[in-house]
């Protein structure tokens, strides 16, 4: 006998997954089967969750069944599922405007959102927003504004890096050959260096006496023998490694980038698609690391869920002209009604709480970590939190037992299970979280 539907309104106070028939369940197969004979089968897919509603950070699958979410739909639903506030604005904008191209016309909510986005970005310069669809088109924008404020052609990225897999994007990624299989040749003039201390790509690199031997690697390799640094547009860094593991960089390192490019007039856009909109625990990451960038770009949670990204760039730069980009739908009324409220919810509220709840968990996977041998680090800032393990094969398997049992994780890099609740992930949820982990992680050692 199945157990009692829960009303929507009572879904986000649950504290612990209810599973009432082992996932996927048959209605979940049956979905799963339909699905496979007319999608994409270039789609991922992690494991066969089928999502019917959700509230807070709990999902209900089609089965009945009840997850804790870690990972808010790939870091997307700041504010939890169908937050109430958020719900609200979009009814109220959908009854009044459902679309209208900002990129042609003059729409109010547009204008709104980039004068919030102006309020909260970590410059001290005045800055104006470019709204886009996505974080990828973000980062297309990006490009294109780089090398047409510096009139120079080359980007720099990193190696384990995640931008997108838009053309000039997934040029720029390099977290897995796969995004760039069999589709190149890939945006010219992009150039790689390993990230922060190099950690998980295997390489020991040779720069006696350098602070940090990555950005001796930029400046004595490639600024010497591949690019004169004077036809460098933009380098693009994640301040901390999304789709790559979960990785921080040293203490000291993106100051050290933000000299760098400061010395030889090259941009600094720092990628938060993944990492800002307070899921460290600061509005941005970068802020963690005192560093300004010259171009933000934000995605994933800035609306809710609701298809919005932005560039954000200072107002100097901002030189490029009248019909150079543009976009029928980024900037959408419904997505810029829900990021304004995301936004506020965000900065008034949610920063703190995943700070707070961030920090709870992160003692309590270190701990757990003592006690289970197959966990090799631990960490993270806030609720972008990564667990490393001795392999690929160990990480997959625990995601899986993890799921089987009503957590839903994701995998991250070579080896790891990355974390990323909606900001609204309460310590009561968290406590569940880490016992059922546990749990999972010890099934797989056994």
């Amino acid at each position: 006998m199945s157990a009692p539907e829960i009303a929507l309104s009572d879904l986000a106070a649950v504290s612990a997954p209810r599973i009432v028939v082992e996932p996927p369940g048959p209605e979940a197969k049956a979905r799963i089967e339909r699905d496979r004979k007319v999608t994409s089968p270039s789609l991922p897919r992690a494991y066969p969750f089928v999502p019917k509603r959700g509230s807070g950070s709990v999902l209900e699958d089609v089965d009945g069944n009840l997850f804790l979410d870690l990972n808010a739909g790939i870091a997307v639903c700041s504010t939890g599922h169908s937050h109430p506030a958020v719900v609200e604005a979009v009814r109220k904008q959908v009854a009044e405007l459902i679309h209208y191209s900002a990129s042609d016309f003059y729409l109010p909510i547009y204008a709104d959102v980039c004068a919030r986005l102006d309020e909260v970005a970590p410059m001290s310069a005045s800055a104006r927003s470019f709204l886009t669809n996505s974080g990828t088109e973000a980062v297309e924008a990006a490009i294109k504004l780089a090398r047409f404020a510096t009139g120079r052609q080359y980007l720099l990225a990193f190696y384990g890096s995640f931008h997108g897999r838009s053309y000039g994007s997934v040029s720029l990624t390099a977290s897995k050959t796969l995004y760039r299989a069999h589709f190149g040749p890939m945006l010219p003039g992009v150039l790689h260096a390993p990230f922060g201390d190099a950690h998980g790509f295997g390489v020991e690199l040779a720069a006696p006496g350098a602070e940090f031997p990555t950005i001796a690697y930029i400046e004595d390799v490639l600024f010497k023998r591949v690019v004169s640094p004077d036809e460098v547009a933009a380098v693009v860094v994640e301040p901390i490694l999304g789709e790559g593991g979960y990785i921080l960089p040293p203490d000291g390192w993106l100051q050290a980038l933000r000299e760098l490019c400061t010395l030889h007039g090259i941009l600094l856009v720092v990628d938060e698609v993944q990492t800002g909109m307070g899921r460290t625990g600061k509005m941005w990451a970068v802020e963690h690391f005192g560093v300004e960038p010259d171009i933000l770009l934000t995605g994933k949670g800035i609306a809710s869920g609701m298809p919005l990204g932005a560039m954000v760039a200072r107002e100097d730069l901002m030189t490029w002209e009248l019909g150079a980009h543009g976009s029928t739908y980024g900037g959408n009324p419904l997505a810029c009604a829900a990021a304004l409220v995301t936004i506020d919810l965000i900065e008034n509220e949610l920063t703190a709480n995943a700070a707070e709840v961030g920090a709870f968990l992160l003692d309590g996977l270190g701990r757990i970590r003592e006690r289970r041998p197959p966990i090799k680090d631990v960490r993270g800032l806030g609720l972008m939190i990564g667990i490393e393990f001795e392999d690929h094969n160990t990480a997959e398997r625990v995601e899986k037992e993890a799921f089987r049992r009503g957590l839903l994780t994701l995998g991250a890099g070579d080896n790891a299970v990355r974390m990323s609740p909606p900001l609204v992930f309460r310590r009561d949820q968290a406590e569940s979280a880490l016992a059922i982990f546990e749990e999972a992680v010890a099934n797989v050692a056994s």
